[in-house]
């Protein structure tokens, strides 16, 4: 935002210098990016952060240095005479879209004469590096960089039909704006139209065909509200910004709407004459908003800030900053926030003006910062321990972009989200997908790690996917997954092993999966005490080939939630086994329907109390084996905590696991 010096001090006195009052406005939090002469005046080029849109207007800076120089704040009455014509016999205004604009208003002013600017008002424009156009169309830019509010004048005789309509335009209509480009029109953008053609792109641009020349006389002056959502939408979508849409989307004051159109009402009769129709017209009536209310605990202050601030001068710089105070003793006051400042909501953010007026030089660079023991949060605890398991077994965490293609989301969709989310921005054209899954990202991670020389990259990433809509935003899943070169068995290793860092009572099983993407027989869903956690395979030769892979690779996504719910705050130290283990190996010849997560089961169930733990060593079908039929190879390890055990023991526990397996499943020990 640049502001010009002469003409800040219309609106407050001041005894300091430029320089001086460029770097008070600059320790305030209104950064000063560069400050340039402009014959007499200076120009001071202004960072304004997003939230401080009142300050993109000379009253909003002026209003700052009003409270930091405690000096009076001077602001235009705006008075205008009418000529005792109603407004509504030379114009008819329609607001179809009201979500769009929340409030429109028209002036109408006849008799104009359209020339050169006066010199005055040349100057300040040309000072904000503004070109001046002709006195009326100055006029409207000068009460834009006066209070922030943006504004438009049409030739009113260049309006078919005497009528304005706020509308939706049809898909296709096509309008040329006044920088002379024709710019195509879709049904979600909001424009100006007459009752033939769109004449403007509502807060972003009016058209050459209705905007004000040299032949013109009558005007109609538009002062609204637009959506900030639909500006930004149309200004990205069609690549066209203005000083309008940038204030557009930060969100005016909309009680300043009234003052704005009178305001610049009285300046073009001023330098271009005419006459000012009675009354205003309106669609729709500005509705009434209860004013935002916000206490304020005085000691609260400096506890935050960490200096003494002293209560009195804590209530000037509330008041001083336009904050009405409802009430106020010693300990609490109560104030109601002006219209301009939308981003004033919490008791902290009065305290934060409070620092700023008060001084950020004030607060001390050299006291030690408060600190105090903390603990970490359990998602903390539970990423550690994805990450000590992860690294321990040769995984590369990988932080991916949210975004991804509408073909990469398709490649690997396993809650088969449908439709994928998006976004419609005019930086995210092609990669504009809400991602459903981690996979195909990491996928395109390894790919890189191959261009690059890094073959067989074995990733990992915790972060969210996006799985549904709601009224309230995106469904967002915290999940980890993972991509590597190694088979499944492997896969399925490390998160067993994760799990045992996580809780060693968790219980993790595998059954077949069916999920698209997978190869033929080759994925899993998984399991954690019978509650679904996620799913592990083999991708399909197809995945990888999309991908542009090498290799055969093996992933897994699972929630990260049951991580933190299950995880273990204090691990118990176990004593290490003072007896030595003894194993037996089964050879069960089953169905070829029977999953491996049965045998293992039934193992358990069968074992008792001295089995302590059952492994998959491998499965065959073929030569020797009948259709229809295959082996597991299951290997069962036997310990007692107070003795050795005998081989009868184990072999009467070997009996009862094959019995059972015999009875349950149907098994034959080979």
């Amino acid at each position: 935002m640049i502001v010009s010096w002469d003409w800040l001090q219309d609106y407050v006195t001041l005894s300091c210098s430029a320089d001086q009052a460029a770097e008070r406005l600059m320790m305030s939090g209104l950064n000063l990016e560069e400050m340039n002469p402009h014959d007499s005046d200076f120009a001071i080029d202004l960072e304004v952060t997003s939230n401080r849109s009142d300050c993109l207007g000379h009253i909003g800076v002026a209003r700052e240095l009003s409270a930091l120089y405690q000096t009076p704040l001077r602001i235009p009455e705006a008075t205008i005479k009418t000529n005792g014509k109603p407004a509504d016999d030379s114009i008819r205004l329609e607001n179809e879209v009201p979500d769009h604009c929340p409030h429109y208003t028209a002036r109408v002013i006849t008799g104009v004469k359209v020339g050169p600017s006066p010199d005055w008002l040349k100057h300040r424009l040309e000072c904000l590096g503004l070109r001046s156009v002709n006195n009326v169309v100055d006029v409207t830019n000068y009460v834009l960089m006066e209070c922030g509010q943006p504004l438009h004048a049409f030739d009113l005789d260049q309006l078919k039909g005497g009528q304005i309509k706020v509308r939706t335009a049809s898909k296709g209509e096509k309008m040329v704006a006044i920088d002379g480009r024709t710019y195509e029109l879709d049904e979600q953008t909001c424009v100006i139209a007459d009752a033939e053609r769109p004449v403007a792109i509502a807060g972003v641009m009016g058209g050459q065909e209705t905007e004000v020349g040299e032949q013109t006389t009558n005007l109609l002056v538009e002062v609204a509200d637009f959506a900030p959502l639909s500006v930004r939408r149309t200004a990205r979508k069609l690549s066209l910004f203005s000083d309008s849409s940038f204030r557009f989307e930060r969100q005016i004051d909309r009680k300043q709407i009234e003052w704005a159109s009178r305001r610049c009402c009285e300046l073009i009769q001023q330098v271009a004459g005419g006459e000012i129709h009675d009354s205003v017209v309106i669609a729709p009536v500005l509705p009434e908003s209860a004013p935002v209310e916000v206490e304020i605990r005085f000691a609260k202050a400096p506890e935050l800030l960490g200096i003494p601030i002293e209560v009195a001068e804590m209530r000037q710089i509330l008041t001083s900053l336009g904050l009405q105070e409802l009430s106020a003793d010693g300990e609490r006051g109560k104030y109601q926030i002006p219209s301009w400042r939308g981003d004033l909501t919490r008791e902290v953010d009065l305290i934060e003006e409070i620092a700023r007026i008060h001084g950020y030089e004030n607060i001390s660079e050299n006291d030690p910062p408060q600190v105090t023991a903390a603990q970490k949060a359990i998602f903390d605890r539970a990423a550690d321990l994805v990450h000590r398991v992860c690294n321990a077994n040769g995984f590369y965490e990988a932080m991916t972009l949210t975004f991804v293609s509408e073909d990469q989301a398709n490649m690997f969709n396993p809650r088969q989200v449908n439709p994928l989310l998006k976004v419609e921005h005019s930086s995210r054209k092609k990669d504009n997908v809400l991602r459903s899954s981690l996979i195909p990202s990491l996928l395109h991670s390894r790919r890189a790690n191959e261009r690059t020389g890094t073959p067989n990259a074995q990733l990992y990433e915790i972060a969210r996917v996006f799985t549904g809509l709601k009224a309230e935003g995106a469904d967002q899943t915290m999940v980890v997954s993972l991509v590597s070169g190694q088979d499944f068995l492997a896969v399925k290793g490390l998160l067993e092993q994760l799990l045992s860092e996580v809780n060693c009572s968790l219980q993790l099983t595998a059954r077949p999966s069916s999920v698209a993407g997978f190869a033929k027989g080759r994925g899993a869903e998984l399991y954690l005490n019978d509650e679904f956690w996620g799913w592990a395979g083999e991708l399909d030769q197809s995945v990888s080939d999309t991908a542009d892979l090498r290799d055969a690779v093996t992933v897994a996504e699972v929630d990260f939630e049951p991580l933190m719910r299950h995880l273990t705050l204090a691990p118990q130290a176990q004593a290490i086994p003072q007896f030595p283990a003894m194993e037996r190996d089964f050879n069960f010849l089953l169905e070829d329907k029977i999953a491996w997560s049965e045998v293992a089961s039934t193992i358990r169930q069968a074992g008792g109390p001295l089995l302590r733990g059952v492994q998959f060593a491998g499965q065959y079908r073929g030569k020797g084996i009948e259709p229809g039929k295959k082996t597991y190879l299951a290997r069962a390890s036997f310990r007692a905590d107070d003795r050795t055990l005998t081989g009868e023991e184990v072999d009467a526990v070997h009996a009862q696991i094959v019995t059972a397996c015999e009875k349950q499943l149907a098994a034959t020990l080979r």
